[in-house]
């Protein structure tokens, strides 16, 4: 297995620790990318509170995945950037 530079690749670093099946992987990522292009539509509307995509985000995250972690995770490696800077400030501002 090929050695996964942490700090260039935290997300894949963090599904491989957490033990994740490329299933649940890829049924991840497609969420991720459902949610995304909710979150680009609401946004688009007017909406401005998107508590319940976050609600969304963190009821489908596998166990082996803590949520702030893995929202930065993506945000490091550059992956659904939009919505995970809004999932970020909705942590911020729930903490």
């Amino acid at each position: 297995m090929e050695m996964i530079d942490e700090t260039k690749k935290p997300f894949y670093s963090l599904i491989i620790r957490a033990d994740l099946t490329k299933e649940e992987v890829d049924a991840f990522l497609a969420f991720c990318q459902e949610l995304a292009d909710q979150y680009e539509q609401q946004k688009a509307e007017g909406l401005t509170i998107f508590t319940p995509l976050l609600v969304q985000f963190a009821g489908m995250l596998h166990p082996n995945l803590p949520l702030e972690q893995t929202v930065d995770a993506l945000l490091a490696q550059q992956m659904f950037v939009p919505l995970m800077t809004e999932l970020k400030t909705l942590i911020r501002t729930i903490s």
